[in-house]
C-alpha cells in the first residue's frame, strides 16, 4: 500500500513560483477557473486541502478580457455601503469598462473557499489593466489558456 504525501506549510511557501497570464481574448469564467486552481494550488501533486500550496500569479491586459452571451448587458454586480439606500448597481459593461481589475478580482475571489485560507490564496493574486512592468524581479513564468 502506498502512502498519501502531507504538504507542509513551510516547504510549500519556500517552493511558490511567479506565473503570469495575458488576459486578451479570454472568457472571464474560464481565467477565473484556471486562476483559482492555480492560486489554491490543485495543479499541484502534492495538494493538501488545508494547506497553503498554490503559487503567486499576476493578470495582466484585464480590459481585454471577454464574456460570452448577453452577460454584458444582464450581469450585474452589486455594492453596498452599509448605510440605508446606499446599494450600488453596475452592469458587466460599466465594470469592464471602468473597473476590469475589480470584475476579474471579484471573479476569482468567489471560487476560493470563504475561510482564513481563502484569505491568504487570494492575496497571492495581482490583476492589472494594462500591460504595466510591475512584478518583472520576480520573472514570472508565462501561462497560456488555451
Amino acid at each position: 500500500m502506498q502512502k498519501s504525501t502531507i504538504a507542509k506549510k513551510e516547504v510549500m511557501q519556500k517552493s511558490r513560483k511567479w506565473y503570469e497570464i495575458d488576459a486578451t481574448g479570454l472568457v472571464l469564467g474560464d481565467l477565473a477557473v484556471f486562476s483559482a486552481n492555480l492560486l489554491r494550488g490543485k495543479n499541484k501533486p502534492v495538494f493538501t486541502p488545508h494547506v497553503d500550496c498554490g503559487d503567486y500569479l499576476i493578470i495582466r491586459n484585464a480590459k481585454n478580457i471577454k464574456l460570452t452571451g448577453k452577460k454584458l448587458t444582464d450581469k450585474k454586480y452589486y455594492n453596498h455601503s452599509l448605510y440605508i439606500g446606499g446599494l450600488r448597481t453596475r452592469s458587466a459593461k460599466e465594470m469592464l469598462e471602468k473597473y476590469p481589475e475589480e470584475m476579474i478580482y471579484e471573479a476569482i475571489k468567489g471560487m476560493i473557499p470563504k475561510n482564513r485560507l481563502g484569505r491568504s490564496v487570494i492575496n497571492k493574486l495581482f490583476v492589472y489593466g494594462d500591460n504595466g512592468k510591475a512584478h518583472e524581479a520576480q520573472n514570472p513564468a508565462r501561462i497560456q489558456i488555451r
